[in-house]
């Protein structure tokens, strides 16, 4: 394995949900003892429940550092991790989500629900558009992203996807090779988010 000191900081989306097959807890927690390990900072969500809350205390478990972003409305209801390195009350998802997306240099997504698919799909785009040149990874943690991915191979033969574009999201199902890909991939080299029936 390899590190990355070049790149300090990986945001991670997962769900503040654990799911039912402990697969994903585990896969969450080796995650956060390897970039502990690494000396990697963990940027995420700062909730205390489900994945979020297992990445978050492996790493800190580990000696490593992690900074959480979340807004007063939960932390109104208590789901806000006590025990973080660095932790920021913001205003609203939005403010959360940019901050993140500026501290790390690169971005790692687990399984999760409809807030982690948002957070992915906001890097992706952001990519797309040129926004910003940082790696993003997917865990296809026990084949769970497997219809998601069968819809974006979809999006690109029928022309709303371009390939260039659907290479922007690398893929594994080991998240520990995956950290491997996402820290040495090269930036992203922003392009043209159009497609023309010439350019696919």
């Amino acid at each position: 394995m390899t590190d990355a000191p070049q790149r300090t900081s990986v945001c991670v989306f997962c769900g503040s949900s654990a799911g039912i097959d402990p697969v994903y807890v585990e896969a969450a927690r080796l995650l956060g003892g390897q970039m502990a390990a690494r000396r990697i900072q963990l940027v995420y969500g700062a909730g205390d429940v489900g994945l979020m809350g297992v990445v978050a205390d492996a790493a800190l478990a580990a000696g490593g550092q992690v900074i959480g972003y979340i807004p007063q409305s939960l932390v109104d209801r208590e789901v806000a991790h006590e025990g973080l390195t660095e932790l920021y009350v913001v205003e609203t998802m939005h403010q959360r989500k940019a901050m993140m997306a500026d501290r790390a240099t690169a971005f790692l997504a687990l399984p999760g629900g409809f807030g982690t698919a948002d957070e992915l799909f906001e890097i992706l785009t952001w990519a797309q558009l040129g926004i910003h040149e940082k790696p993003i990874g997917l865990a296809n943690i026990n084949g769970f992203f497997d219809p998601l991915l069968s819809w974006l191979e979809r999006a690109t033969r029928d022309g709303f996807l371009r390939l260039k574009h659907r290479q922007l999201l690398l893929v594994d199902s080991d998240p520990i090779q995956l950290l491997d890909r996402v820290l040495n991939a090269p930036t992203v080299a922003s392009s043209d988010k159009w497609v023309r029936p010439d350019q696919r």
